[in-house]
């Protein structure tokens, strides 16, 4: 666990909520005390939740410090993504029009629609007979 002064930035995407922290170090990545790479186990997501460092090419510049709760493992990256572009906005504002560039601002507001009564899914309906 890394101590000290730190920004934070809050991530969220479907039903994960991502809590990021950033503190001046070395580079090391963790999500949930493990490894980025070892817990996300496919590449491209581990590849995506490190996108706003790339970005700002400041992967070795912090240590980033990730809490993910709830979701799967796409909108746990996601989420990631999003509280890391800004606790990178909150230690340096001039990261702001690289960030919006890429577009990692920007919070995905689609969720899960509900299940209605009297449809098996949320628009999934019986299907019509004339006859």
């Amino acid at each position: 666990m890394v101590t000290g002064k730190y920004y934070e930035g809050v991530g969220r995407r479907k039903s994960a909520v991502a809590r990021v922290r950033l503190f001046a170090g070395s580079g090391a990545f963790t999500v949930n005390e493990k490894p980025v790479n070892d817990y996300f186990h496919i590449f491209s997501l581990a590849t995506e939740a490190s996108t706003p460092l790339r970005a700002t090419q400041n992967e070795s510049r912090f240590t980033v410090a990730a809490q993910v709760k709830g979701g799967g493992p796409v909108g746990q990256a996601s989420a990631v993504s999003l509280g890391l572009a800004r606790a990178l906005l909150a230690a340096d504002t001039t990261f702001k029009s690289a960030l919006r560039k890429a577009g990692l601002l920007t919070r995905d507001p689609r969720e899960k629609e509900r299940k209605k009564p009297g449809l098996k899914k949320a628009r999934k309906a019986k299907q019509y007979t004339k006859r």
